[in-house]
């Protein structure tokens, strides 16, 4: 199953998306989740890019994980943490794919950060040392967890410098096609075309199961819930004009550009 958010003439709708000779396409509405009320409407089937995307999720929360990878912990010059270190998004912060990252006037740097994102898909509390995360997960998408990062390191904690409207672009596509539990999966993100960061699941410090057990020991998930697993090194500031591209295998292109506010 892959889907996608778009919109039509006669409003939003779930749209399920298939490869047709090497191009993604929209090619039915299909019913909203569970979590989303959104009215589903007919559309005639097209090019995905052909379409006004939305955000593919509609969390109650964003839960991320941040210095996942040792690597982007030593580059910013941090220690590995040794349990997962959690902050959260607001939902306010979502951006669909092709929409525009808005920077602040408070801020003088902002940082771009591709990540893989798990979307929650059944209520999970509590998750066993025993229990398979499977079940509870509807697939997977993309996430840029933008970071003004002048303002995350003058704050001390980060709420403000990650929480900003449009700091969480999130899509195209949420798919159980890809299974990082069962095969590692590459992530890569592109500034203006150019390769910045290329990492594996493999190298998580906290692995997808690790990280529900944790999370979902202190708080409940819910359906539509958006875990972004980390990032890779090689995040860096982004200069307004700027397009940034996160991608993995499977789960399309999620771009988006910067502008001032």
């Amino acid at each position: 199953m892959r889907y996608a958010k778009i919109l039509t003439p006669e409003g939003p709708t779930y749209a399920s998306v298939a490869d047709r000779d090497g191009t993604v396409y929209a090619v039915a509405a299909m019913a909203a989740p569970e979590e989303d009320p959104t009215p589903q409407r007919g559309f005639s089937p097209g090019p995905l890019d052909s379409f006004t995307l939305l955000p593919p999720v509609r969390p109650s929360k964003i839960v991320c994980v941040g210095r996942n990878y040792r690597d982007h912990a030593t580059e910013l010059g941090n220690e590995v943490p040794r349990e997962p270190l959690l902050f959260l998004k607001p939902p306010s912060s979502l951006l669909a794919s092709g929409g525009v990252i808005r920077m602040p006037s408070l801020s003088g740097r902002i940082d771009y950060e591709g990540e893989l994102a798990i979307v929650i898909g059944k209520r999970l509390r509590k998750l066993g040392t025993d229990d398979d995360p499977r079940p509870y997960i509807r697939g997977y998408t993309l996430v840029n967890d933008v970071t003004a990062r002048d303002i995350q390191k003058s704050d001390g904690q980060w709420t403000r410098g990650k929480g900003w409207d449009t700091f969480c672009p999130a899509g195209p596509l949420v798919s159980d096609e890809v299974d990082p539990l069962a095969a590692p999966v590459e992530l890569t993100t592109r500034l203006n075309g150019e390769l910045r960061q290329r990492g594996s699941t493999a190298d998580l410090i906290f692995p997808i199961g690790e990280l529900l057990r944790y999370i979902s020991a202190c708080m409940t998930l819910e359906p539509g819930d958006l875990i972004p697993t980390g990032t890779p090194a090689g995040v860096g500031p982004m200069q307004t004009g700027d397009v940034v591209e996160v991608s993995v295998p499977g789960l399309g292109f999620l771009r988006n550009r910067l502008a001032r506010e």
